[in-house]
């Protein structure tokens, strides 16, 4: 079973490619997520039959995860291949991820069960992304819409 990973929400773009949930390809690239999301995607299509494609839907860019989930959703449905989504938060040991200005997203849960955004205090340690060895213990879901988590300015 072939399956990828993609983590589009802040640079560089990361792609897993996992046999039997086992990382055995990686793709990483500074560019922007419209540039590039579809030159790597050609390569692994041509190259591979892929069974499912999973992607960060929130928290992170908003133009990179509307991008990578218009982008992924085509492919899902042209080529037949189930698409999932998770939280960013899975991908990089749970640190803050960069929201707007100086203000992160935090992984705890406001007054109205919305994940935090605040700003950080000068001894957080904020995490890279990485590609995870094996897919395990990762709570994908089948709601793949993005999610923005800011209210509309």
């Amino acid at each position: 079973m072939l399956e990828v990973l993609v983590i589009s929400i802040s640079k560089p773009l990361l792609i897993g490619i996992y046999e039997n949930k086992k990382l055995i390809q990686t793709y990483k690239n500074e560019g922007k997520t419209s540039d590039v999301l579809p030159q790597i995607f050609d390569e692994i299509i041509k190259n591979n039959a892929l069974d499912k494609i999973y992607y960060v839907n929130t928290p992170g860019s908003y133009m990179a995860i509307k991008v990578a989930y218009v982008f992924l959703k085509t492919i899902s449905i042209t080529k037949n291949i189930e698409l999932e989504a998770c939280s960013g938060f899975y991908f990089n040991q749970n640190s803050p991820i960069k929201a707007l200005g100086k203000k992160y997203f935090i992984n705890e849960l406001d007054e109205n069960e919305n994940i935090k955004v605040d700003f950080l205090d000068n001894n957080t340690k904020i995490h890279d992304f990485e590609l995870p060895n094996v897919l395990e213990n990762i709570d994908f879901s089948k709601e793949t819409l993005p999610i923005y988590n800011l209210p509309a300015v």
